[in-house]
């Protein structure tokens, strides 16, 4: 009995390992089918490019994309887009666009980039004034003049002379230095503007000191501030109160006045607290 199970046994493993292994050669013997989709090519950056840049056969490559993947606007030849200028920046391997492109009559640089009834205005900044490098292409600032209308330093004022200015470009160009005749690095930031902005944007760096304010890019307010003399800084003549912004919740608090000594309270005692039993009673001590 045990005999007849066991070679029923080898019989079951023998013929299930001789089904598995001519199962395994079946399907690696199957030819492997390759299916290719249909792609089209596609102009891509080869390296990042700053805004204003002239495109080039060696800033451009091409990649393929399935059929229908590419956004709308791309190009297939980069002899369609060479000697068009960005008005955009674009990083490695980004698909160039038409939008990101000035037209083939604008030629490239700064000019493309300015809106129509805008002008670019650049002014000397240092480390302070930049606000240590964080101003860069794309943020939004407010200027900040300090000047004083009869040239009397106890009349200096500053105030916020433009808000929410968009950053256009911030680098560094050579300058000689007019004291020493040697070439120094100057920091240089294009501020995009309207025409009347451009004028007091001029006079606040010519007549005085400038200072850019960094902003959140969501905030789009513009605050009227009544600005700050030497005096009301200082202390010595009271300085105009600054508009508050209402609270969210809509709730107007009630002004309170200085403290007199006919409406001051007086601090309370200090007591004690005394359990007797189950009566309780509290002792001031003097």
């Amino acid at each position: 009995m045990r005999n007849r199970i066991f070679a029923v046994l080898v019989l079951a493993v023998v013929a299930g390992g001789g089904l598995a292994y001519g199962t395994y050669n079946a399907i690696n013997t199957q030819p492997v089918k390759t299916v290719t989709a249909p792609t089209q090519p596609v102009v891509v950056a080869a390296v990042d490019l700053p805004l204003g840049t002239e495109l080039k056969k060696e800033d451009l490559t091409v990649v393929n994309f399935p059929v229908g993947a590419a956004p709308e606007g791309a190009f297939a030849k980069p002899t369609d887009v060479i000697g068009r200028g960005l008005i955009v920046s674009v990083v490695k391997n980004e698909i160039v666009l038409n939008a990101k492109l000035a037209s083939k009559e604008a030629g490239a640089g700064l000019p493309p980039v300015i809106p129509d009834g805008m002008r670019a205005v650049s002014v000397r900044v240092n480390e302070v004034i930049g606000v240590a490098g964080y101003v860069l292409p794309g943020t939004r600032v407010d200027v900040v003049a300090t000047a004083s209308p009869n040239g009397s330093p106890h009349d200096a004022t500053s105030k916020v002379v433009l808000s929410n200015v968009q950053v256009l470009t911030a680098g560094t160009r050579m300058e000689q230095d007019q004291e020493k005749g040697k070439p120094m690095a100057v920091t240089v930031v294009t501020l995009l503007v309207y025409p009347e902005q451009s004028e007091r944007l001029a006079l606040a760096s010519t007549e005085g000191k400038i200072q850019l304010a960094l902003r959140n890019p969501l905030d789009t307010s513009a605050p009227e501030t009544p600005g700050i003399k030497t005096a009301g800084l200082l202390g010595s003549v009271k300085a105009a109160p600054a508009k508050s912004a209402i609270s969210a919740s809509n709730k107007t608090r009630k002004a309170v006045g200085p403290v007199t000594p006919e409406t001051s309270v007086a601090a309370p005692l200090p007591t004690v607290e005394m359990i007797r039993g189950d009566k309780r009673s509290s002792e001031v001590i003097k």
